[in-house]
């Protein structure tokens, strides 16, 4: 049976009193100008010590009819929260601004841990759970949840599981609801299986640098950005990595329209599928089928309202700036109405 939020919320401060998970106190993050961070250490898992960074910008708007607004981001694969202008974005229109950088991810990074490893979605909750409680506590009371990528695939995870979560809306930004492997993909369910047994071996990624082009300021993009945090090409993978992937997605599928807030659903008008980085790649998707995101991604809420941006990236606020401020405008047109 599934945990209520209060229940999850009630284990939390349990494991905090005996010590087990404690946050820091709030400190100047390394992107500046305003931004925050606090890391929070989680209980131990199989690769040993292991913590969750929080990072915020408040915006100072005073509340309006007892209504204080947030929202908290969740970043994708290979990555980590560095898209400043997201946050500003969100503080202009009056939402205090909080992301999560997930265990073994960016700053949240220990030595000698695997980077980017996992062997269960469902380890993040705590991740997610601890940020959640943390804006509660700053009296926000209107949240909503964000992810890209892989963050998006785990952030309607956690909406299905957790229905009684205190989120009123989830905006997904390129959710990875599915493999985009072409003919490899008839493996996955034998790197499934290999990864309950092996979780630790090792699985080629390729050596594709044609999204990372796209967005590296010294190639074809405009950011700058910890590449110890976010490397290209993208890492090795482990079958344990594979199998967690592969078992929120087909959870997802198991159970449609298992999301009960409204979602926006947004994506870019096309993938691109080149080796090498051509202008193509500069305004569409280099890393995931925009046709499955949409038709998968649909059927997450009776609720969906999909949005496909033209000349959008995969992260779609990372795109060119007439697209990333078109973006914004779906977003708080979005909300606006809800």
């Amino acid at each position: 049976m599934k945990k209520s939020f209060l229940q999850r919320l009630l284990l939390t401060g349990l494991v905090i009193m005996f010590g087990f998970s404690i946050a820091a106190a709030w400190e100047n993050d390394v992107l500046g100008d305003g931004f925050q961070m606090r890391y929070v250490s989680q209980p131990k898992d199989y690769s040993g010590e292991v913590r969750s960074t929080i990072i915020r910008r408040l915006c100072g708007c005073k509340t309006t009819a007892g209504i204080k607004s947030g929202l908290l981001y969740i970043h994708g694969f290979n990555d980590y929260f560095f898209q400043g202008q997201l946050g500003e974005m969100f503080n202009i229109h009056c939402y205090d601004f909080y992301a999560v950088d997930l265990r073994k991810y960016g700053r949240s990074i220990l030595p000698g841990q695997k980077k980017f490893d996992t062997r269960n979605l469902k380890e993040y909750f705590a991740d997610i759970d601890s940020a959640l409680t943390e804006m509660e506590n700053a009296g926000i009371n209107n949240i909503i949840l964000m992810g890209h990528s892989t963050g998006g695939l785990i952030a309607a995870y956690y909406m299905q599981m957790n229905p009684h979560a205190p989120v009123k809306a989830l905006i997904l930004n390129s959710p990875f609801l599915d493999w985009n492997l072409g003919k490899m993909e008839k493996f996955v369910p034998l790197v499934s299986a290999l990864g309950a047994v092996f979780p630790n071996f090792k699985i080629k990624q390729g050596d594709s640098t044609v999204y990372g082009e796209s967005l590296e300021a010294e190639k074809h993009g405009e950011w700058v950005f910890n590449r110890d945090w976010k490397v290209s090409p993208s890492p090795d993978v482990t079958a344990g990595w594979v199998r967690a992937i592969t078992k929120a997605q087909n959870e997802l599928k198991k159970h449609p329209y298992g999301i009960h807030v409204p979602v926006l659903l947004m994506y870019s008008a096309r993938s691109y599928y080149g080796d090498k980085w051509s202008e193509g790649a500069q305004n569409s998707d280099a890393v995931l089928d925009v046709t499955d995101i949409k038709t998968l991604g649909c059927k997450l809420s009776m609720n969906v309202t999909p949005v496909r941006v033209n000349g959008g990236l995969h992260d779609l606020i990372l795109s060119s700036p007439n697209v990333r401020m078109a973006v914004y405008d779906y977003i708080f047109k979005w909300l606006a109405n809800k």
